[in-house]
């Protein structure tokens, strides 16, 4: 499926730009010395040093390109810059996030839908926006979309019947991993889903967790509306 992900963003409302990314610092606000990497500065809200695109140098800026490369994006999303100062862990990131996406036997919108529920039992306000947007994006209806910001389980979704027992496994991977029993995937699988595919979802969810509690915990959650959301907002996709 091929996708539009250049579409303007509002120039009043979305500070994502090649140049800077969704959260840069107030006109003003004192920034790091350069080093080899770049100048790193905290946003406000932010509670971690991020490199602007415009500032990157060396490793960042290396993956900075495999970010945009990867994600099909002309800027990085402040989720991947939260770890700009540490190349080393800005490619675990990466290297999680392109491996589930990349490839794989569950269809990409699937794999949204996944990720923006599991995003919404964290209250993780900034993954839900951008997972809805890309679950538009690839198919998914924007009552689905509606539904995921708004359920409260996965029996107020408007799925399948197929995705139900496979909905309250991902679920149980967020709310109560350890309760997560042989019955959840014995469920799952007469409903028609393969071992492979009962495997890349728990995988995408238990990824979910980590990104949404790395985006909540570093402030970033609580102080930006993710770009990519804006974007598909100006799109008239997800509202």
């Amino acid at each position: 499926m091929e996708m539009d992900l250049n579409a303007p963003a509002d120039p009043d409302t979305d500070r994502a730009t090649a140049t800077g990314g969704d959260n840069e610092p107030a006109a003003g606000q004192a920034t790091g010395p350069s080093g080899p990497l770049g100048v790193a500065a905290k946003p406000p809200g932010i509670r971690v040093p991020m490199i602007a695109e415009a500032d990157a140098k060396g490793a960042t800026a290396a993956m900075y390109a495999q970010v945009k490369a990867a994600l099909g994006l002309p800027f990085v999303p402040d989720m991947f810059r939260l770890t700009s100062t540490r190349p080393d862990l800005l490619g675990v990131v990466l290297t999680g996030y392109a491996g589930m996406f990349g490839g794989g036997v569950l269809s990409r919108q699937d794999k949204e839908i996944i990720s923006a529920w599991t995003s919404k039992l964290n209250g993780c306000t900034y993954c839900v926006g951008t997972h809805n947007w890309f679950l538009v994006q690839f198919g998914g209806s924007a009552e689905l979309a509606e539904a995921i910001m708004n359920s409260a389980t996965v029996e107020e979704l408007p799925l399948e019947p197929k995705y139900l027992p496979l909905m309250r496994l991902v679920s149980k991977v967020s709310t109560a991993a350890y309760q997560v029993t042989d019955q959840d995937w014995e469920q799952a699988a007469a409903a028609g889903w393969s071992d492979a595919e009962l495997l890349e979802a728990v995988f995408c969810a238990s990824l979910f967790n980590f990104i949404n509690r790395l985006v909540d915990a570093t402030g970033l959650g609580a102080t930006v509306q993710s770009a990519i959301s804006k974007q598909g907002s100006a799109a008239g996709s997800v509202n």
